[in-house]
């Protein structure tokens, strides 16, 4: 992955200073040595780093100390287990009992963003959170706002842009991000925040002025094993100490929860006419190019703009945006004559329409649960004269339970369905397939279902099966740049494959700008994968 973005001048703290802050064991020599920064990842070592070396699922962090040090480390902050493994590197090591969970608050320290960081948003739930920051921090633009961003798609400190790792980045990072944008003379930030994030410990050290929360819906139950410790691991951010007040959708049932839940003064929304919200979103137009809506508050104020995305989902997400930046302190008036032409927002892989003026519309999108096909297809069906054609894989060695409401939900939703594969990791794919192909023969043995095990020949399947006025939606890849195979990523984008397969059909005069540009990110990508 990129080099994470840190501030590019942090004040050294010794390694004796370290110790008695954190009650680290010190080394017995080098109390004296200055560290500017701190990585988990060997990857992102640089001058003068304190390497973390962690324990892990496979294997302790710490044995990678050498390597670190040949990177610029140091020294070396572990546990009992890891000093022992992190002694042939010859860097002096601090130990504690938990590394990793004092990582927050150390990271804070060093940086400075204990004392100093921008306004700050965050967004939590199943679906919907990287639309939500992307949508924040675009707003934010559009008030002049200087902006930053973190996402499962990208990270952006006021105009620089990476691509992302995590959905929510280590504590280190994290912290390391927002003391740049402090550089920057960020003003306000708009952070994804995953429940792995909160659970982990990532966002330790961080008071969100304002946090939102989308839906939740069947995921990850192979970390949280069911929805209720699920919702519990997400309804941590909406505690004092890690927000100050809460913008809630209550869309979904479990948003009801976690107002409930919440210790922080919350403010609700919701698209739904039958729910009794504060906020209100109403959809006021469905188009092939995006959606138009209303956000009235109980108070009578009202807002007008419209998307450049389709769906009902999306306005939904943008409402939330809005309602979170009133809450965070920037006026409703001011928001709307900012939008009065629309919010100019680009949303990497959600709901992305890649296809050109004529043929099918194609659309790319990172959706990788049930509920997520289900309103993405209905958005793709509004907008549809013709057929929906489906394409879709399952991620390997990840929450299996799913599987099978994810194929009924694309059943119910298309008119046809190629099953194809996405990330097999280390799990057979064909066993995957078979799983989705027999939940969606179970769902209506009649419709029209395909299996295609290659996605490039998937895309183009359903290619030749389009017409104008057809419409196709590729939901798992959206913004990617790999397929994971056995532990390694394998360069591949789904827009070029999509877009290649129309200029071969035909469809798409006049693609070579946009090959030329999916075939740049697939060769960083390739780049990124050699080192």
């Amino acid at each position: 992955m990129p080099r994470a973005l840190r501030p590019q001048g942090t004040p050294p703290k010794t390694l004796d200073q370290f110790a008695r802050r954190f009650g680290f064991t010190g080394p017995a020599t080098d109390a004296d040595v200055a560290v500017h920064g701190v990585t988990l990842s060997t990857g992102d070592i640089r001058q003068g780093d304190l390497f973390v070396g962690a324990a892990g699922n496979r294997q302790h962090g710490a044995v990678f100390a050498a390597k670190a040090r040949s990177g610029g480390a140091v020294a070396v902050l572990t546990d009992k287990a890891g000093a022992r493994l992190a002694q042939p590197s010859g860097l002096p090591v601090l130990v504690a009992d938990d590394p990793r969970s004092t990582l927050g608050q150390l990271s804070a320290w060093l940086y400075g963003t204990e004392s100093r960081a921008p306004r700050l948003f965050g967004v939590t739930g199943t679906n919907g959170k990287t639309s939500t920051v992307h949508l924040l921090e675009a707003i934010l633009v559009q008030l002049g706002v200087r902006a930053g961003l973190s996402s499962t798609a990208e990270r952006h400190v006021a105009g620089t842009s990476i691509v992302s790792g995590l959905t929510t980045p280590e504590a280190t990072e994290l912290h390391g991000l927002l003391a740049r944008m402090v550089e920057e003379q960020v003003e306000a930030a708009a952070i994804e925040v995953s429940a792995q994030g909160l659970t982990k410990g990532r966002v330790e050290g961080i008071d969100f002025d304002v946090a939102g929360f989308t839906n939740l819906s069947h995921d990850h139950l192979d970390d949280y094993g069911d929805m209720r410790n699920y919702l519990l691991a997400k309804a941590t951010l909406f505690q004092p100490g890690r927000a100050r007040s809460a913008v809630v959708s209550l869309d979904s049932g479990w948003g009801t929860e976690i107002h409930r839940l919440a210790g922080v003064p919350v403010t609700t929304i919701s698209s739904r006419p039958d729910v009794a919200a504060d906020w209100h979103v109403e959809i006021t137009a469905a188009e092939p190019r995006g959606v138009a809506f209303t956000l009235n508050s109980a108070g009578g104020e009202t807002l007008s703009t419209r998307l450049p995305v389709i769906g009902g989902h999306m306005a939904a997400n943008a409402g939330l945006a809005i309602a979170m930046l009133v809450e965070g302190g920037y006026e409703l008036s001011r928001i709307a004559t900012a939008l009065e032409e629309g919010i100019d927002v680009y949303i990497p892989g959600r709901s992305e329409r890649i296809s050109g003026p004529s043929g099918p519309a194609v659309f790319v999108d990172f959706g990788h649960s049930p509920d997520a096909f289900a309103n993405t297809l209905d958005a793709v069906r509004q907008v549809t004269e013709g057929k929906v054609i489906m394409v879709f894989g399952a991620d390997g060695d990840r929450d299996a339970t799913k599987r099978s409401a994810m194929a009924e939900a694309a059943v119910l939703g298309s008119d046809v369905l190629i099953v194809t594969d996405h990330h097999p990791r280390f799990e057979d794919p064909t066993s995957i397939r078979a799983v989705l192909i027999e939940a969606a023969l179970e769902a209506d043995p009649n419709h029209e279902t395909i299996e295609v095990p290659n996605p490039k020949l998937a895309i183009r399947a359903a290619v030749r099966l389009a017409a104008e006025g057809d419409s196709i939606l590729w939901a798992g890849p959206g913004h990617q740049d790999y397929r994971d195979i056995e532990g390694v990523h394998v360069p591949y984008s789904a827009r070029y494959e999509a877009r290649s397969a129309l200029q071969e059909a035909g469809w798409y005069p006049g693609a070579e700008t946009d090959l030329r540009s999916d075939l740049r990110a697939q060769n960083h990508a390739v780049h990124e994968a050699h080192g």
